[in-house]
């Protein structure tokens, strides 16, 4: 590649390598790895890792060894601005890591002063983030690309209505000043675009969550194999379970009815829920159920190893409320990746049933109907026993990859670039 072409982006993310969450760093860290075979060289600019309220180091080692990361000041305040365990509500406003922005900005100005980068990019769900790529711009004049995932605020979120004010300020500030706005879902480019409908149409774009190819061919390499239609099935969840978005009550119900009725036992069903975020809470719902022997909570684990137990499964499981209908989970693209069977517990008229369809996967119910569950859950899992569960194709799954997700991006920073 001609080296005289290649232009700077700076990238502004909280999550990012070694913070101890799996799925919310992957966006950042696949477009840091793979800008450059597209002209862009990226660098990040990310917060202190001991704001991180847990890390983990094991993809510390796919941060390519050329890249730029400056880990600028900022602290948690609920741990480290807090006295005997409480803090005043205003040091954590927008978020608990506002101090960031000062980090941040600071950090962000000497590096655009020294590597004079083209385009500016900055990525929720952490609003400080935003903030520090608002404040950037307007020191600068850089074109901005304000990634937002999903929406930042909505009727009734965030819940404090106070927070949600400064959210929809930050929010009403960002798309007036960025170049582009970019979404992981249409559902969420159609919000926004409603919401500010004298904004250029040109501002909303579609950048979809996706996997990376080489961290499951690493994972892949480590598989032990033990698949099989036969004996105990093996069903896993991996990620947070929400008590409201992704509220798994009707789905023990389910079970329950199913265990009492002899159709599954601890015989033939384990259920795997990884990393819920909420154990306690699950475990006393399991408890109440009688379910200690059919569902089990497991704590996080390695992101490659989490990928392997997805490819190890017989069968894996999705929750998405109707509240989430233009919210896709960014597991989604690595449950297809996986090519397991998947059992979607979602409202059929939502982003992400849309999606498994247009794949090929049409084993869907709806997340609040327990009778509904149970039916599809017991189809399901004969389905799986004889092996004619539906799976998306190679070729579907493929388009998913990161590296194509990238390309998109190229695509519009080369054109805000001009």
């Amino acid at each position: 590649m001609d080296k005289r072409k290649v232009r700077r982006i700076l990238l502004i993310a909280y999550h990012f390598p070694p913070v101890g969450l799996s799925s919310g760093l992957q966006r950042t860290l696949s477009f840091a790895r793979h800008l450059s075979s597209y002209g862009w060289q990226p660098m990040v600019l990310t917060i202190h890792p001991r704001a991180y309220q847990a890390r983990r180091d094991d993809q510390l080692t796919d941060i390519p060894g050329n890249l730029i990361v400056t880990r600028a000041f900022g602290l948690d305040s609920a741990r480290q601005l807090a006295l005997a365990g409480h803090y005043f509500s205003w040091t954590a406003l927008p978020d608990r890591w506002v101090s960031w922005w000062i980090g941040g900005v600071t950090s962000g100005l000497r590096l655009i002063q020294r590597y004079r980068p083209t385009v500016i990019w900055s990525t929720y769900p952490i609003a400080s983030a935003h903030l520090i790529g608002l404040t950037l711009q307007r020191f600068t004049g850089l074109p901005w690309v304000a990634d937002f995932r999903d929406s930042m605020t909505e009727e009734g979120y965030p819940p404090d209505p106070t927070r949600r004010r400064i959210y929809r300020w930050i929010e009403r500030r960002t798309v007036a000043r960025c170049t582009c706005a970019v979404f992981t879902t249409p559902g969420a480019v159609q919000m926004y675009r409603a919401r500010y409908p004298v904004e250029n149409g040109n501002k909303w774009r579609l950048i979809a969550n996706g996997y990376d190819e080489r961290n499951f061919e690493r994972a892949e390499a480590l598989a032990r194999r033990r698949i099989s239609p036969r004996g105990r099935l093996r069903l896993v969840h991996s990620g947070v379970l929400y008590p409201s978005e992704r509220d798994p009550r009707p789905f023990f119900a389910a079970l329950a009815n199913l265990k009492a009725r002899g159709i599954i036992s601890r015989q033939n069903l384990e259920v795997v829920l990884r990393a819920t975020g909420h154990d306690d809470y699950h475990r006393g719902l399991l408890t109440t159920q009688g379910l200690d022997d059919l569902v089990v909570l497991e704590p996080g684990i390695a992101y490659e190893a989490a990928l392997l137990e997805m490819l190890e499964s017989d069968g894996l499981l999705l929750f998405q409320a109707a509240n989430c209908n233009h919210q896709i989970p960014a597991k989604v693209y690595e449950y297809l990746r996986a090519r397991r069977p998947i059992l979607a517990l979602t409202d059929s008229e939502g982003d992400t049933a849309r999606l498994l369809r247009d794949a090929g996967v049409d084993t869907i119910v709806p997340l609040d109907d327990a009778n509904a569950i149970a039916a599809a859950l017991s189809e399901f899992l004969g389905m799986i026993k004889q092996g004619n569960a539906p799976l998306a194709s190679e070729s579907v799954v493929t388009s998913y990859s990161r590296r194509q997700r990238t390309e998109e991006l190229a695509t519009i920073l080369n054109e805000v670039a001009g």
